[in-house]
This record gives structure tokens, C-alpha cells and sequence, in this order.
């Protein structure tokens, strides 16, 4: 479904219109028809609606199951709009619609902290009557009462990027997302192939830095559970003792720090602002047994680029740091050695996918949840075609 000239990425627009498909590979004001450009930034998805299902039979025989789709809306409710993540997630789900013929509008909060602003944009897209929604929930209790609402009006709704966690049963009919805690774990799998000898050498302990934006959205939370477990499981491989500090909801279940080899710091900062995640990343880069930073969103990897910018400890032969998701801090700071190395997702695909599903589920076809993919980038092949694609500016 998709015609990207990967040469538009050079030119400083939010993300290339790629050739390849939607099924392939591919923050806070309202958009519809062209990207407004204003925030940001899993879950146990939902089972799949029943073919059987009467509220999906009876939605079927509606309009909204005509050949003609020029009258379907598909309404997205992300996080947020000024962060260029959600402004590429934009770009794939208006393609789609252009492609399936519907209409499509999306939009957030202006920050990521704003739960009540995306509660009440919930609620307009429901009193608008779409044909489904796209939801993105900063918080998925402040949203059960529109979920409800919009289940009781047989509108579907479909999750994306974080999706809906722990929605009401039969709400959410499929979820369109990268699987969070896989790319946790990438992430962890080649942050130790670059720390072990590190660690292996230390004369006493080592700390590993996990920079989260928040301890609430199930994305942020997956991926950074996903690192932990994961480099637990390859510290303790190699003979080492290792324990978790921090905020409470990435330490739950795990050992203490007290006396390990390796210390996994997880910083969360009390609200979601770039000073805040700045200062995150200076109180790590200054802990003296530091060797690693981890950032597990483009907000906290920026915060991180920029604690780095006075203090210069990050690089080959200084801390290593890591970060998730693209954008021009991080993609700069990627290619000149600054960072290590990244995961990204794909923002494309996830609008993409995110609309392909609303308009089967509004039309009563059956649909499933969408893994869209992440992969782990380098100076080295950041210019790949299967990654230059998904590295937005």
C-alpha cells in the first residue's frame, strides 16, 4: 500500500512515502487530510472479534459495509502530535485511507501527561458516530467509560501503538502494534554484546542505566521490562550477580541491588517534559560506576542526547548509550557515534495497519492483532533498505 521515495527522508519531512505495502514492512491537535503537526509519546491484546459476533453481524449490514467507502470515518485517538513518531503514524494511516477510499481524522493531547484531553477527544470521536476508532490510551481506566460507550454503539475499536490494556471484554477488536517487549529485549541483546567484556573486567560493581518516560503506558513499561528480564538472564549466564533499583513498577519481582555485580538504575522522571528527562540522563551519566544507558522511548532518548551534550561521556570508548525510536536527535547522534545504537519501530506500518483493520471491523470481517515490527539500527546500516525506511527526521 505504500509508495515511499526514500530520498524524501533526506529532505527534512516527517517520513518518506515508501513504495512497499501496508501488509508488507513497512502530538496536540486534530489532523484530517494533511498532518497538523503538534506532541507525544503493551499489553495483552484482546482476542480478535468472533466472526459470529451480533454486534459485528448487525455493523456489517449497515452502511458501513457497502462497496462504496466514501462515507466510512475511521477517527485515531493517539498519545500525542508534535513528537514526528506520531506524525509517521499519521502519514501510514492517511495513505490507507486514501488507498481503501474512507475518511480519516486523527489527534492528541498536547503532551503525553494530558489523560483527561485525550478522555474528552475520545469522547468527540464517539458523538461523531465513526464508522471505528483507533485509540492509543495514555490511561486506560480514565478511558473506560467512552470504551464502553463506543462498545455499546457497536463501534469497533482498535488499539495501536500501546493499544488498550486491560480494556473491557470485546471492546477492542484487534491491535496494531510493535511487540514491546520483544523489542526489549533486542535492545538488551545488543546492549551486552557491547558491554560484556565490561562487565566480565570489573573489579567491582557496574551499573546499566534504564531511562523510562513513564511507569504507566504499557509500551513504555514493556520495553523497559523487556531490557531488564532480558539482561538479568544474560548477566546471570556469564556468572554474574545482578538486581534491579528504582521505580517501583520495574522493580517488582526482581532482586536488590545490594551487593551485586551489576545494578540495573531505572530513572523515571514525576512528569513527561524534556528538562525533566535531560535530568534524568545527567544523574545517571554522573553516577561513578556507570557503563550503560538505556532510553526506551524518542522522548527519553533525546533527554539523554542531550545530558550528554556538557558532560560528552557518552561514545566508544565512554558510557555506552542506547536509545529506542528515531527522529533527528537520535538518528544524528546514532551516526556520529554518540549512541551506539537504537531499535526503531515503525510508525508507518502501525497507521497503516491501524486503518486496514478499523475498516475490516467496521465492515464485520474478521481481524487479528498486527506485530509491525521493530529492528535494531547502527552508523553501520542505518542507510539499509530495511531500516533507512522507519527512520523518520
Amino acid at each position: 500500500m505504500r509508495k515511499r521515495i526514500l530520498s524524501v527522508l533526506l529532505t527534512g519531512t516527517m517520513i518518506a512515502v515508501m513504495a512497499t505495502g501496508c501488509s508488507s514492512k513497512d502530538d496536540g491537535q486534530a489532523a484530517s487530510g494533511e498532518a497538523a503537526g503538534t506532541e507525544s509519546t503493551t499489553e495483552e491484546a484482546p482476542p480478535a472479534q468472533s466472526d459470529g459476533d451480533e454486534a459485528t453481524a448487525d455493523r456489517a449490514k449497515t452502511d458501513t459495509a457497502s462497496a462504496d467507502n466514501s462515507d466510512m470515518l475511521i477517527y485515531l485517538v493517539s498519545k500525542g502530535f508534535q513528537h514526528q513518531y506520531w506524525q509517521a503514524v499519521y502519514k501510514g494511516a492517511q495513505e490507507a485511507a486514501d488507498e481503501l477510499g474512507v475518511k480519516m481524522q486523527m489527534e492528541g493531547p498536547n503532551t503525553e501527561s494530558d489523560i483527561q484531553q485525550q478522555v474528552q477527544m475520545l469522547n468527540n470521536a464517539i458523538n461523531l458516530k465513526p464508522a471505528a476508532i483507533g485509540l492509543a490510551a495514555l490511561d486506560t481506566e480514565a478511558c473506560i467509560e467512552g470504551i464502553e460507550i463506543a462498545k455499546s454503539q457497536n463501534i469497533p475499536i482498535i488499539g495501536f501503538d500501546s493499544g488498550v490494556p486491560n480494556a473491557p471484554e470485546g471492546a477492542v477488536y484487534a491491535n496494531a502494534a510493535t511487540d514491546n517487549y520483544a523489542a526489549g529485549e533486542l535492545a538488551a541483546d545488543e546492549t551486552y554484546k557491547l558491554i560484556k567484556d565490561k562487565i566480565a573486567s570489573a573489579d567491582g560493581t557496574v551499573r546499566i542505566g534504564v531511562m523510562a518516560q513513564d511507569a504507566t503506558s504499557e509500551s513504555i513499561v514493556n520495553r523497559g521490562l523487556g531490557f531488564i528480564d532480558k539482561m538479568i538472564t544474560l548477566v546471570q549466564a556469564d556468572g554474574k550477580t545482578i538486581g534491579v533499583e528504582g521505580n517501583d513498577k520495574y522493580t517488582e519481582g526482581k532482586e536488590k541491588s545490594d551487593g551485586k555485580d551489576v545494578i540495573i538504575d531505572v530513572a523515571v522522571p514525576a512528569q513527561v517534559t524534556a528538562e525533566a528527562a535531560t535530568t534524568d540522563g545527567q544523574n545517571l551519566l554522573n553516577k561513578k560506576d556507570i557503563i550503560c544507558v538505556y532510553s526506551s522511548n524518542q522522548h527519553s532518548g533525546e533527554g539523554l542526547v542531550h545530558a550528554n551534550d556538557n558532560l560528552r561521556k557518552l561514545g566508544k570508548d565512554g558510557i555506552v548509550g542506547v536509545a529506542f525510536d528515531s527522529g533527528t536527535v537520535i538518528k544524528t547522534a546514532v551516526a556520529d557515534g554518540t549512541l551506539a545504537g537504537a531499535v526503531t519501530q515503525d510508525p508507518f506500518n502501525i497507521g497503516c495497519q491501524t486503518v486496514e483493520l478499523a475498516v475490516k471491523a467496521a465492515k464485520g470481517e474478521a481481524v487479528a492483532d498486527v506485530d509491525t515490527g521493530c529492528k535494531w539500527y547502527t552508523a553501520d546500516n542505518m542507510e539499509a533498505e530495511d531500516i533507512a525506511p522507519n527512520l523518520y527526521d
